[in-house]
Formats: C-alpha cells, sequence, structure tokens
C-alpha cells in the first residue's frame, strides 16, 4: 500500500467522521440557541457570551496546548513504532490536570473581582463559580483527544463531542422545566451550568474509551521497541506545548480585551447598557454561531490534518504535504465561496425567522463576506502547525486581532456595531492572505522528495 493511499484513508474516514458527528451537534447547538435566545432574551445572552474569553483563557491555560503537543508526538512515535505510545497522554495529563485544579480555584473563589473588574458585569460572579468546575473536566478529555487525534481514530472525540452537547442541551431543557413548572424566573446560569455538565459526561466517556488503550499498551511494552526516556519525552511535550500555551494565552488575552471592550464601545455609541448587551449578544450568540455552523466541515479535517503533516514533514515527504495543502485551499476555498452566497441571500430571512431578530439577520448578511477566508483559515492554521510554524502562526493571529482592536476602539465609537463587522472582514482577509504568504514561501523552499 502506497504512502498516498495510507494517508488519504484515515483522513478522509476521520474527516467524515468527525464532519458527521460536528454537523449533528452543530444542528442540536443551533437549535439550542434558537431556545436560550427566546427563553433568556438578548440582554441574558449577552451577559453569558461575557464568559466566552474566561473559558477560553483557562482552556489555553490548562489543555489546549498540550493536546497538540501530544497529538503531535503521538502521530510521530506511531509513524516509527509498532504500536502508539501513550507515554505522551501521561505525561500530558500530569501537567495538565494540576493547572486546570489551580484555575478551577482561582476562578471560583475570586469570581466577584474578575466579574466586576474584568468582565465589568457583577451578575455574571455566580456564573463564573458554577462554570469553573468545567475547567478540569475539559482538560481531562482535551488530553485523552489529542491522543486519539494523534492515532487517527476520530471516532471517540466525535462521539465525546456529540455526548456534551446532548447533555448540555439536555440538562438546561429539564431545569429549565423544572423551574418554569415552579413558576419560578429562569436564569441564564442554566446554560452554564448545562455546559459544566456536558464536560463532565464527555470526560467520562473519553476515560471509558482509553482503558482498554491502556491495557493494550502495557500488553505490548515488553515487544514494542525502546521507548524514549521520559526526561527527553517530557522535553519534547514542553518545548510543544508552552510556545503553543503561551501564544494561546497572549491571542486570548486579547480577544478578552475585544470582547470585554465591545459592549463598552457601544456605550460610547450612544447605546445604554441593556441595549449595548442585547446587540453583543445577538452578535456573538446568535449571529456568529450561525456563520460558524460549515466550519463543522473544515475543523474536522483541520484536526486530521495535523497528525498526518507532522507525520510526513518528519518522513520527508513533502510531496503529500504539498497535495494535501493544495486540496485544502481548492476545497475549502470552493465551499468559502458557495457558503457566502448561501449567508448573503438568505441571511435576513434566517435571522427573522430562526432568531425572530432583523438584527441577526443583518449580522448574518454582512458576516457572510468573511467565509472563503474563515473556512480556509481553520485549515491553513492547522498545516502550519503540522510544520512546525508556531512561532509565525502567533505572530499572523496578533497581527489579525490588532486589527480588530483597532476597529473596535477607533470605528465602534463613530459607526457603532458595524465598525465591528468592518473589523472581522478586514482581519480575516488579512489572516488568510498571511497564512497563504507563509505557507508559499515555506514550501517554496522546500525539496520535493527524490
Amino acid at each position: 500500500m502506497s504512502m498516498k493511499s495510507k494517508n488519504q484513508h484515515p483522513l478522509i474516514m476521520g474527516a467524515f467522521i468527525l464532519t458527521a458527528a460536528g454537523i449533528l451537534t452543530r444542528l442540536i447547538g443551533f437549535v439550542y440557541r434558537i431556545y436560550l435566545s427566546r427563553q433568556f432574551g438578548d440582554e441574558s445572552m449577552g451577559i453569558y457570551q461575557l464568559l466566552s474569553p474566561v473559558l477560553s483563557l483557562s482552556f489555553s491555560l490548562t489543555a489546549a496546548g498540550y493536546q497538540t503537543a501530544i497529538s503531535k508526538l503521538v502521530a510521530e512515535q506511531a509513524a516509527t513504532r509498532k504500536s502508539p505510545a501513550l507515554a505522551p497522554l501521561w505525561l500530558g495529563l500530569g501537567i495538565s490536570l494540576p493547572l486546570s485544579l489551580l484555575c478551577n480555584g482561582v476562578l471560583f473563589f475570586f469570581a466577584d473581582p474578575i466579574a466586576l473588574r474584568l468582565l465589568q458585569e457583577p451578575r455574571t460572579a455566580v456564573m463564573l463559580r458554577i462554570l469553573s468546575f468545567s475547567v478540569p473536566l475539559s482538560a481531562v478529555h482535551s488530553c485523552i483527544n489529542g491522543y486519539f487525534y494523534g492515532i487517527k481514530k476520530a471516532g471517540i472525540p466525535a462521539l465525546a463531542q456529540l455526548l456534551e452537547q446532548i447533555t448540555r442541551v439536555g440538562c438546561v431543557y429539564i431545569v429549565s422545566g423544572y423551574f418554569l413548572s415552579q413558576g419560578k424566573t429562569l436564569s441564564i446560569s442554566i446554560a452554564v451550568l448545562g455546559l459544566t455538565v456536558g464536560e463532565f459526561f464527555s470526560m467520562l466517556m473519553t476515560i471509558a474509551a482509553i482503558r482498554p488503550q491502556a491495557k493494550k499498551g502495557q500488553n505490548t511494552a515488553v515487544t514494542s521497541a525502546r521507548p524514549a526516556p521520559s526526561g527527553m519525552l517530557l522535553g519534547k511535550l514542553l518545548a510543544m506545548a508552552l510556545p503553543l500555551t503561551a501564544n494561546r494565552i497572549v491571542l486570548n488575552f486579547l480577544q478578552s480585551i475585544e470582547a470585554v471592550s465591545i459592549p463598552a464601545q457601544l456605550k460610547a455609541y450612544g447605546y445604554d447598557n441593556i441595549t449595548a448587551l442585547s446587540v453583543y449578544g445577538v452578535l456573538t450568540g446568535m449571529a456568529m454561531p450561525f456563520i460558524f455552523f460549515p466550519n463543522a466541515l473544515t475543523s474536522s479535517v483541520a484536526v486530521l490534518l495535523l497528525p498526518i503533516i507532522s507525520e510526513n514533514y518528519a518522513l520527508g515527504n513533502m510531496d503529500t504535504v504539498r497535495r494535501a495543502t493544495f486540496k485544502t485551499v481548492k476545497y475549502c476555498g470552493l465551499m468559502g465561496l458557495c457558503c457566502m452566497g448561501a449567508f448573503v441571500l438568505l441571511g435576513r430571512w434566517a435571522g427573522a425567522t430562526l432568531f425572530n431578530s432583523p438584527l441577526a439577520g443583518y449580522f448574518i448578511t454582512t458576516l457572510g463576506f468573511i467565509c472563503p477566508f474563515l473556512y480556509l483559515d481553520t485549515t491553513l492554521s492547522s498545516i502550519l502547525q503540522g510544520l512546525g510554524l508556531a512561532g509565525h502562526i502567533f505572530v499572523m493571529n496578533v497581527i489579525c486581532l490588532l486589527v480588530r482592536l483597532g476597529f473596535v476602539f477607533l470605528a465602534v465609537p463613530r459607526y457603532g456595531i458595524t465598525g465591528y463587522l468592518w473589523g472581522l472582514l478586514a482581519s480575516q482577509l488579512t489572516l488568510g492572505a498571511l497564512y497563504l504568504a507563509c505557507l508559499y514561501r515555506f514550501l517554496k523552499k522546500e525539496p520535493a522528495a527524490a
């Protein structure tokens, strides 16, 4: 069997599994968003969305870099060993889990000052305490998912993702129904409870899935090639994870500034607090998830491209890397153009019909123009990660965020939320151009296989 067919098969099958699960997950999430918007209102959705930077920053601190490093190390070892190694997973968990527990404690005990001083919304304090317990749960299942991505078994992460969404939505629906039956007022904190419950069940499933792999690893340890010393492996893990973690922290910090500043700048434009939070909630809680819905396909391909690109680059199969890159640019770009046409033509109808919000329709129509770059950037980033260009990705993403922040502070006070939409368009165009230029220069200087 040729290297080409060996690598195409897991990519195609893995992408199909992840995409099927991703589409189903997003369909459930799409209906869920409609339910939240109608049950809790635009202002509550805006308050709920203020938690996104905290969640992203917590994930960056505790799990994101280690998941990617585990996936990359497992993929590299799988290329040279008869059985995949579990050592990168155990080492990653040994670092990620204590960090996540520390983050859990900080968010729980310092929720009030974080809500008041950082998020500038005291009503998020209770939600932060509930959210804090999701951090260690997410760290565990993210590291385990990294292992399964590394061995190109996408089914477990896909099912875990689906289970997380089902249990999240089910929890919110059941608890909301109970409160309504008792005549009590609903709080958006219920949605945060659902998020934590979803993470718990996802963690349980991934733990159950890794146990047979751990037993198999123990049984084959004697016959397998001698593993690398744990100190050397830990050094490689940290060498990959720490730059990724640092990069993600800086990026999420900038994103946090952006998220907190948008409502504040909308108030500078002339909105009161309720209107500013409502507009922010419609944009980030309704329109943007709708735009990101087709990204289920490109995200699935991106996750599986990382170990495949890493493996082939480590083996010197640059022709395979080039073919994968060309096909990625071709098909993701085509999909983005098709989605752009659909959103531009049907965006206003979708906002009014699905969310009962003409403002959401305006946002969907305008944001439709970023689709060709948005979907392509997801997969290009994964290819660049696989080629070891994490530092370049970091610099390019910082440039992209600085462009957006410039529009937040300079355009939003003058033009309202329209100024931020211009910023999103400009930043995605900038990022896409930078990614393509970087990838072109790298592949041009790499020699083809002999």
